[in-house]
């Protein structure tokens, strides 16, 4: 089986749970050793990966604000993690068909990832269910994908400003949100997350495994580099509270955590 027409396959796949169930098995088949890699196949442009027709996708701004005391508020933060998490799926098999000529490690890392966002992508769905709604019922934004699609031209960028700032957001705003989920005592979502937030510190860690990786490659100095794709890329903003404990076991430097202290 080769492994980049799998890697598509798995991404252009719209129907949510047969897109996990291909990532699963992708990954179950690398590990294996049943994958081998045609480096001279064709690398498509994905403008738009497979989706469900649903949810609507709206700007970030047009996402209505999610307040929990409500069922229907805390449906529709669950609703909008658990789009991020469908998303990952996509970004993580985008990183390992796109990319090509880099070490076998950077591949089996991104299968990984991509098998642990569908895993995390069913457990929230499953407890959306149990609250009386599904994914596509809420509008999201397409803010992750479109992200995928500027930095598609280089994987230095994009391990950059997808691992390292998307996901690396992510680390930050994850206790907030675990606050306000304790005080509706939702335990289940709780508990989820502290499943998400482990492995996604695990994924900022190859995000910045990779992207160290390729700097070293090109004589770059990373601290610089992160900085100035910040800005060429029009990047969200980096805003405080950071989750310093995170980002360290994340893969980011004292010379990073440093400079992120002084924004």
């Amino acid at each position: 089986m080769e492994l980049f027409a799998l890697c598509l396959d798995a991404l252009l796949e719209p129907e949510p749970l047969r897109k996990c169930q291909q990532t699963h098995t992708l990954y179950m088949y690398w590990k294996s050793g049943r994958v081998c890699c045609d480096w001279e196949s064709p690398v498509l442009e994905i403008m738009e990966p497979g989706r469900p027709d649903r949810p609507v996708l709206v700007p970030p701004q047009a996402v209505p604000r999610r307040k929990v005391a409500s069922n229907k508020g805390r449906a529709a933060l669950i609703h909008a993690i658990t789009h991020i998490e469908f998303n990952a799926i996509n970004l993580a098999l985008d990183a390992a068909y796109r990319f090509r000529g880099l070490p076998n490690a950077y591949y089996g890392d991104w299968l990984k990832v991509a098998a642990e966002e569908a895993t995390h992508f069913k457990l929230l769905r499953t407890h959306l269910q149990s609250l009386g709604y599904d994914y596509g019922e809420f509008p999201a934004h397409n803010g992750l994908w479109e992200m995928a699609v500027k930095t598609a031209h280089d994987p230095l960028v994009r391990m950059a400003l997808v691992p390292r700032v998307l996901e690396a957001r992510g680390l930050d705003a994850t206790p907030a949100i675990v606050e306000k989920l304790k005080t509706v005592h939702d335990q289940k979502a709780v508990e989820i997350l502290a499943t998400i937030e482990r492995d996604e510190i695990g994924h900022v860690a190859i995000g910045s495994r990779w992207y160290l990786y390729l700097c070293q490659k090109r004589d770059l100095d990373p601290l610089k580099m992160f900085r100035n794709l910040l800005d060429e890329y029009d990047a969200p903003p980096l805003k405080p509270p950071f989750n310093i404990d995170g980002r360290r076991a994340g893969g980011f430097s004292e010379s990073e955590l440093l400079w992120l202290r002084s924004l």
